[in-house]
């Protein structure tokens, strides 16, 4: 059996390989920088191989150290799974839990989720995190996160995904500005300030990917880091945006905003875990009460048709 020490060196090994840095390590994993170089030293002696490089801007990983990370991940998340085991065989789904959320918690469903998590597995202590899209899939990625909502493509291995449903995107302008932008063209449009969240939302991406897949690029871009916050610009009529086609329609009949053309970008709604977790009994656990909530149970596909309502 592999000692608390040994497990806490593999740790130390995998947070320096993900972070490439001995400083960001040491913070993700709340010790000192000393303490984990001394983590990671001992682990280099114990198994008399270099793990690491050491350059000026951080830390590389050996060939040999590149090897051994896969093995130190799977006796880490083995490690994990037999420890939520144990608890599954004397009955109990228990211990904390942390998940994204994104801007609407009412759209994801957090309080249906909530509920249900509480009434089927009352020892789960569930803690929300707001996130912003990009982050949430790093964070899951990284441990940070047990799991979490999450829209935009699934392009990390380490990750699992459930498919809740699509979300469609409008191209959104004040209400004032109808005649203005009635006739625009995307160089038109591409001029005109854009409202977007940070580089690393997905919603920032799709908009860029967007414009750049008509040859054009926002000359100018107002900052802001949450969807309410980009609705509430555009009604104020401080410039266009992407916003989600049922809070777009909802604006537009209230006299809110004008919608340019018919112009629609499609995503899809996840819950995401890592994959080497899928076994263990507090993602089960999750996964179990996320489909209920989303009534994927008999829906083979994993996906709920687009246009189905929310209510």
């Amino acid at each position: 059996m592999i000692s608390g020490m040994e497990l806490n060196r593999l740790r130390s090994f995998a947070a320096v390989a993900e972070a490439g840095h001995l400083t960001r390590a040491a913070e993700r994993l709340h010790i000192s920088q000393p303490a984990l170089s001394a983590q990671i030293k001992a682990l280099e002696d114990e198994l008399d191989l270099s793990l690491f490089d050491r350059t000026p801007s951080g830390m590389a990983l050996t060939e040999a150290g590149r090897r051994l990370l896969t093995e130190a991940e799977k006796v880490l998340a083995a490690a994990q799974a037999l420890r939520s085991e144990a608890r599954s065989l004397k009955g109990e789904i228990a211990g904390v839990v942390k998940l994204g959320t994104l801007s609407d918690p009412e759209f994801i469903r957090v309080g249906d989720f909530m509920g249900a998590a509480l009434e089927r597995y009352p020892l789960l202590k569930i803690e929300f995190q707001h996130e912003i899209t990009g982050m949430a899939l790093e964070h899951v990625r990284e441990g940070a996160l047990d799991g979490s909502f999450y829209y935009g493509e699934m392009r990390q291995l380490q990750v699992a995904a459930i498919a809740l449903r699509e979300i469609g995107y409008r191209v959104a302008a004040p209400a004032a500005w109808h005649e203005r932008i009635a006739q625009a063209g995307w160089s038109e449009i591409a001029a005109e300030p854009w409202i977007m969240p940070p580089a690393v939302s997905t919603h920032n991406q799709m908009a860029h990917a967007l414009l750049e897949s008509h040859g054009v690029a926002p000359l100018k871009s107002i900052g802001a880091d949450h969807e309410s916050i980009v609705s509430s610009l555009v009604a104020s009529g401080l410039g266009v945006a992407l916003i989600r086609e049922d809070v777009a329609l909802k604006m537009e009949q209230a006299g809110e905003v004008c919608l340019w053309r018919d112009t629609r970008v499609a995503t899809t709604l996840w819950f995401i875990y890592l994959h080497s977790r899928e076994h263990d009994p507090v993602i089960r656990a999750l996964i179990d009460v996320v489909k209920d909530v989303w009534g994927l149970r008999h829906n083979g596909a994993g996906m709920n048709p687009p246009g189905e309502s929310l209510a």
